[in-house]
C-alpha cells in the first residue's frame, strides 16, 4: 500500500486525503493548527463544485447555506453595479467546512496530525524523508503540498515566485448585519477591495485584500480600515452599523499572485501552493476543491499498481491542471489589475455598466463549469 503524505489541511489537503483514503491509499495529512479554526478566506463557494461536493458527501447536513445569485461591485466614488450571477454559489464558513471535512478525513481512514508543521522535505531513491517542527521523521512514497499561499516549505525549494515582492495582506471578520442574504459584494477601495457575503447562523463574511504598505503605514488594521476602507460609502456603512462577532479579525501577511511551478521536486503542489486567483474572481475554494478531485484522480489512476511510473503521474497531472486552470489564472491576474485604484475601479464599472457583456464574459472565464 502506498504511503502518501499531505503538508496542509485546507480544502485541497482534506479533500485529496478522503478521496485517496477511500481509494485504500495510506494517508497521513499534517496540519500545523488544530481543528476548527478561522482562516482568512472569501467563504464564497461557487456552484461549479456543488454537484461533486453532493456526490462525495462533503457538505454537513441538516445545515442551511445561504444560496447566492446576485453580483454588486461598487467603485471608491459609491457608484455600485448589480448583476445576477449564472451559475451563483453559496455562502459557509471554513471553520464549519474545514471541520466537517477534517471528520470525514478520520472516519475514511486518513491519519491526521494537528498542530504539526513540516520544515523539511528531501527526496532520494524514489522516496521522501519529511521532517517536523519537533525533529520527527516521516517517509511516504507520495507528498501533496497543500499549505496554502505561501509556507515554510516554499523557501526550502526556493520556488521562483519569491524572487519577486509579495506586497499584499489579508483580513477577514466574521459580522451581523442587515444585508441582503443572496447577494456576494466586492467594494473597491484604494489599494483592493473588500468582499461581503452571507454564510450560515445568520452572520456574514467581511473579507479584504489590501496592501502591506497601507498597514505599516495605518499602524493598525482597525486604523487602515478607518483611513483606507472607509473612503468608499459602502464599506463605511458596513464598518460602522455592522457587530463585529470576533473580537480580532484574522490576518495573512506577505503573499502575492504570481504564477508558481506545480511540481517542485516531486512535491505535487495542489490548491493555493499551486496557484492562487484573485478574490475578486470569487472562486478559490471551488478552484482547491476541483484541483484535489483532479490529483486524486490522477494519482488512483496512474499510481494504483505496483509499477508505477512518477514522471507519467506528474505530467499528466501537469496537463490537467494547466488545462482546468491556467486560463483562468491569468483572467484572473489581468482582471485585477483594472481594480484596486480611484481612476481604474471607477473606470472599469463605467465599463461593465455600459458593456454588461463584458462583464459576464469577465465571470465566465474566471470560473469553471460544473462537473
Amino acid at each position: 500500500m502506498k504511503k502518501i503524505a499531505i503538508i496542509g489541511g485546507g480544502l485541497a489537503g482534506l479533500v485529496s486525503a478522503i478521496r485517496l483514503s477511500r481509494l485504500n491509499f495510506e494517508v497521513v495529512l499534517f496540519e500545523k493548527k488544530q481543528y476548527p479554526f478561522h482562516k482568512v478566506c472569501g467563504e464564497y463557494l461557487s456552484n461549479e463544485v456543488l454537484d461533486f461536493m453532493k456526490r462525495e458527501n462533503f457538505l454537513p447536513d441538516n445545515q442551511y447555506f445561504p444560496k447566492i445569485n446576485k453580483f454588486q461591485i461598487s467603485a471608491l466614488n459609491g457608484k455600485s453595479l448589480t448583476m445576477p450571477l449564472d451559475l451563483g454559489g453559496f455562502g459557509i464558513s471554513r471553520f464549519l467546512l474545514d471541520d466537517f471535512l477534517a471528520n470525514l478525513a478520520r472516519t475514511s481512514g486518513a491519519q491526521i496530525l494537528e498542530n504539526t508543521s513540516i520544515i523539511n522535505v528531501e527526496f532520494g531513491n524514489n522516496q521522501f524523508r519529511l521532517e517536523s517542527s519537533t525533529n520527527e521523521v516521516y517517509h511516504a512514497d507520495m507528498v501533496i503540498g497543500a499549505y496554502g499561499k505561501n509556507g515554510v516549505l516554499d523557501k526550502k525549494l526556493e520556488r521562483g515566485y519569491l524572487k519577486y515582492e509579495a506586497p499584499f495582506i489579508g483580513v477577514k471578520h466574521h459580522i451581523k448585519t442587515d444585508f441582503p442574504r443572496d447577494l456576494v459584494a466586492l467594494h473597491n477601495f484604494e489599494g483592493g477591495y473588500c468582499g461581503i457575503v452571507a454564510i450560515e447562523n445568520d452572520q456574514f463574511n467581511l473579507c479584504y485584500l489590501g496592501r502591506r504598505e497601507d498597514l505599516k503605514k495605518a499602524g493598525s488594521v482597525e486604523a487602515m480600515e478607518a483611513q483606507v476602507l472607509k473612503v468608499n460609502p459602502f464599506l463605511k456603512s458596513i464598518f460602522d452599523n455592522a457587530e463585529f462577532v470576533h473580537e480580532k479579525p484574522v490576518v495573512i501577511n506577505a503573499f502575492s499572485f504570481r504564477p508558481k511551478k506545480l511540481i517542485e521536486n516531486h512535491i505535487l503542489m495542489s490548491g493555493d501552493t499551486a496557484g492562487l486567483i484573485t478574490p475578486l474572481c470569487g472562486n478559490g475554494m471551488a478552484m482547491a476543491i476541483h484541483s484535489a478531485k483532479i490529483l486524486s484522480d490522477t494519482i488512483a489512476e496512474h499510481a494504483g499498481s505496483e509499477q508505477w511510473d512518477r514522471q507519467k503521474l506528474e505530467s499528466v497531472y501537469s496537463e490537467k491542471w494547466n488545462a482546468t486552470f491556467k486560463r483562468r489564472l491569468w483572467v484572473g491576474r489581468k482582471t485585477q489589475s483594472f481594480f484596486g485604484s480611484k481612476w481604474s475601479s471607477n473606470a472599469a464599472l463605467s465599463v461593465m455598466k455600459n458593456s454588461p457583456w463584458l462583464a459576464k464574459k469577465i465571470m465566465k472565464n474566471t470560473h469553471g463549469k460544473p462537473f
